[in-house]
């Protein structure tokens, strides 16, 4: 009886030492505190705001949510097998922060793996930033309750943003220059002619960056693959045409590309209200100014006689750069 038990002794210190510490939950994830309060546990229905990193096991970043510049919000579901993420929130409350692997196997076999996923687990690190809890509210007070929170959130970003913009043009080493519109820009390289002019097809190479340098678009297959960007055999990584004037692309893009001329290369920094503004857009949080490196490949001018047509009154939302 010792002798079995001291072989369990030494099965469970190998187990801790092999997962450096790590403690095994329900389902056979694993989890690793950094941060643990003494708060209430987020239960299933409860609204969260987190922070996460998702990697595999050679570190490399499936997703980070400080890449997209915002923490993600979540009404915790149900989990969808025993051991899923959604079960390892349930051990978290609002300030803890701890990273937890998944078994793999468990994971895909309910999924498509991601492309040249490798690794024994899909690591996140997680930290929680707000807990609403759905207790005996209503589903009308509980909506009203995260409502109330994330305009608070959205209020606070808008007014932080001038100053992430002076920060980033402080620390840039370049001298912008302002429109009255409020757009920056550094043109780096002068091309030839007269600068791109409405009624005019501006065909551009781009490449769209937020303030930390994160690469969220481009039309440079090089860019794209240096960036890391998901389904690289699926963008045309070729230069856009863009209709200047036609409202069919971001404030900041059709005010931008009239500065420039063939040839032209430079960079601007677009304000969100000359961007994605509120809403933001896929990676782009609210209230987000973005970088844009523009290098104007050619231009194509109207033909002799023909009526340029009036900007349409609102454009649909199209790829980045694009509304």
């Amino acid at each position: 009886m010792k002798k079995n038990l001291m072989y369990l002794a030494l099965a469970t210190i190998g187990l801790a030492s092999c997962n450096g510490g790590y403690k095994q939950g329900d389902g056979g994830f694993l989890y690793n505190f950094y941060t643990s309060n003494s708060g209430t546990k987020i239960k299933t229905g409860d609204f969260l705001l987190a922070n996460l990193i998702i990697k595999n096991d050679a570190d490399s970043v499936l997703m980070s949510t400080y890449d997209q510049g915002r923490p993600s919000p979540l009404v915790l579901p149900k989990s969808t097998y025993k051991g899923d993420i959604f079960d390892a929130l349930t051990l978290f409350a609002e300030g803890d922060s701890a990273s937890v692997k998944l078994p793999a196997d468990s994971v895909f076999k309910r999924g498509a793996k991601p492309p040249g996923f490798k690794g024994k687990y899909l690591n996140y690190t997680i930290k929680v930033v707000k807990v609403i809890p759905k207790g005996k509210m209503t589903d009308q007070e509980f909506n009203e309750a995260i409502n109330t929170y994330m305009k608070a959130q959205l209020e606070t970003e808008k007014n932080a943003e001038p100053a992430k913009i002076k920060k980033y043009i402080d620390a840039s080493g370049q001298k912008f220059n302002k429109t009255d519109s409020g757009l920056y820009y550094v043109i780096t390289k002068p091309g030839a002619g007269a600068n791109v002019a409405v009624g005019d097809t501006a065909v551009i190479n781009y490449v769209g960056k937020l303030l930390n340098g994160k690469v969220f678009d481009t039309s440079i297959k090089a860019e794209g693959i240096k960036a890391k960007l998901g389904s690289l055999d699926q963008r045309p990584f070729t230069p856009i045409r863009v209709a200047i004037g036609q409202h069919k692309v971001i404030a900041g893009w059709d005010q931008g590309i009239q500065l420039l001329n063939k040839g032209a290369k430079a960079t601007i920094l677009v304000p969100s209200s000359l961007g994605y503004g509120a809403a933001g857009a896929g990676p782009i949080a609210p209230f987000t100014p973005v970088i844009f490196d523009l290098e104007v490949v050619d231009i194509v001018h109207p033909r002799a006689g023909s009526v340029v047509p009036p900007p349409p009154a609102a454009a649909p939302a199209v790829s980045f750069g694009k509304k």
